[in-house]
Parts: structure tokens; sequence; C-alpha cells
């Protein structure tokens, strides 16, 4: 069974984060410009939220509030969900389908080490099946 590890081994290092204390439009320029959907909301360097495009859409735009004016933390998505190194990419399915979300930040100790979002778990869903279909047409054609 795969987990958060191995998921994570196979991307890039690091979090992109941005500071509470930051406006909405410092967090969708960096959003732009690294060319992401989500950001951890980092508080004295600690997690405590997430602010992604659907935030600054839903809560942000079509309230009528100035990017240049509000704050992060008054957008972002709190309490912060989280997995651990060790969960299986079940269960992060699991979790980012019953509460409707597509990033996880990953804690490890207290400490922010990775981000899960919903493509990496499907592309890792896809290749768990593409080599489960090759392992049974291998088995049904002899090649076994």
């Amino acid at each position: 069974m795969l987990n958060v590890t191995q998921i994570l081994a196979a991307k890039p290092s690091g979090v992109r984060t941005v500071d509470v204390s930051l406006t909405v439009y410092a967090a969708v320029t960096l959003l732009a410009s690294h060319q992401i959907g989500a950001l951890v909301v980092v508080d004295d360097g600690r997690p405590v939220g997430m602010f992604s495009e659907r935030d600054y859409a839903r809560k942000g735009i079509i309230r009528g509030r100035r990017a240049h004016k509000t704050l992060v933390s008054e957008l972002m998505s709190s309490p912060l969900i989280t997995v651990s190194p060790e969960q299986s990419i079940e269960e992060c399915m699991q979790l980012m389908t019953e509460r409707r979300i597509r990033h996880l930040p990953v804690i490890d100790d207290e400490e922010l080490v990775g981000m899960v979002t919903i493509g990496d778990v499907v592309m890792h869903m896809i290749t768990q099946q593409r080599n489960h279909i090759e392992q049974l047409e291998g088995y049904i054609t002899g090649r076994y």
C-alpha cells in the first residue's frame, strides 16, 4: 500500500507558504508566479490554514473584498487539515473526498514537510491500476 512518504519522494521538495499578515493580492501573486493552486498559511512559521484560488474566488471576489486591503488570514480555510508521512494514499483520498479539499499539508514531528494534492493521489492511483492490469494481462497471456 502506497503512503504519503512515497508520494513526496516523487515530487520536488518544499512547500510554498504565505504569512497570515500578507494581503490577498500578495498571496494571489505567489500562486500565479509559482503556477500553483494553494498556499499553506503560516503564523510565526507555524502552519495555521490554507489559502487557495477557490478561497479568493468564493470569499474574496464574490463578496466584493479588495485584494490589496484584505489579509490572507481573513479568507484562509481553517482549521488546517493535515496528514502524516505514514498515512496511506487511500486515507488521503478519503479525507479529500469527505472534506471536499484538494490539498493536504504533510506534517512530521510538528514540521511542514510537504504537500499532497488531488493530482498526486489520482496519478498514483492510475499508476497502481495500470500496473495491476499489466500483471493480470501477463497472467492471462502466460507471460508469468
